[in-house]
């Protein structure tokens, strides 16, 4: 366990989960040290850090391990709450951001993996469910800029490390993100007008090299 002072981040380059802890950092202002996990060879910090998922991100402050990529979230806004808040004042408004966090957290990743991981009636199948997912988040975003309204906040730290699968999820499914939900393609524009979001998020091709070296090692290509 680490037992310096300051702040540790173990993560992995193309995790949208640990992608959302960098994000959060870097809106806060947080200078921290980053360690990149190979996850056929865990570490044994990480090891150690989060012993039940055994999963990065874990965020190690002052020692202490902090696990699971939207409590980490939290943490962070609640640790450092002094600039650039992410979670709403208001108790109802805090909720719906969870809610909906919690959203893209059940839903996004998974239904994701199945575009690149099946072919024919089931990708299809998939690729129908992922449309389903992409407009029920275009309909709460509505004509807002950010989920939350004109801040940037937590349902936008959530979901937009999503943003750079989409190239992979387009390519292997043969859809358009644009032609279903053209609101949803517009805010992660904006959001990548962001200092924190551009230096964070990965290059969609490289991603997407990413997917296909997974197809190859899983034998599904």
């Amino acid at each position: 366990m680490a037992s310096e002072k300051g702040v540790m981040l173990l993560d992995f380059w193309v995790s949208p989960f640990g992608q959302r802890a960098r994000i959060a950092l870097a809106e806060k202002g947080v200078e921290y040290e980053y360690k990149e996990e190979n996850l056929r060879d865990k570490s044994e910090l990480l090891l150690k850090s989060n012993p039940i998922h055994k999963k990065i991100p874990v965020l190690i402050h002052d020692g202490k391990p902090i696990c699971e990529s939207l409590i980490i979230v939290q943490y962070i806004d609640e640790t450092w709450s002094d600039k650039a808040p992410l979670l709403p004042s208001d108790p109802y408004q805090r909720a719906q951001a969870r809610f909906w966090a919690d959203f893209v957290d059940k839903k996004v990743f998974e239904c994701g993996g199945k575009l690149w991981k099946l072919k024919g009636e089931e990708q299809e199948a998939a690729k129908t469910e992922m449309i389903e997912i992409l407009q029920i988040l275009e309909a709460q975003l509505g004509d807002k800029k950010y989920f939350g309204g004109d801040i940037f906040g937590f349902v936008d730290v959530a979901f937009v490390p999503f943003t750079s699968w989409f190239y992979s999820y387009e390519t292997c499914a043969n859809f358009s993100v644009e032609e279903v939900a053209p609101k949803i393609v517009k805010w992660a524009k904006r959001c990548m007008e962001r200092e924190s979001v551009e230096k964070t998020l990965p290059d969609p091709k490289k991603v997407y090299e990413f997917v296909r070296y997974l197809k190859k090692r899983f034998g599904i290509e």
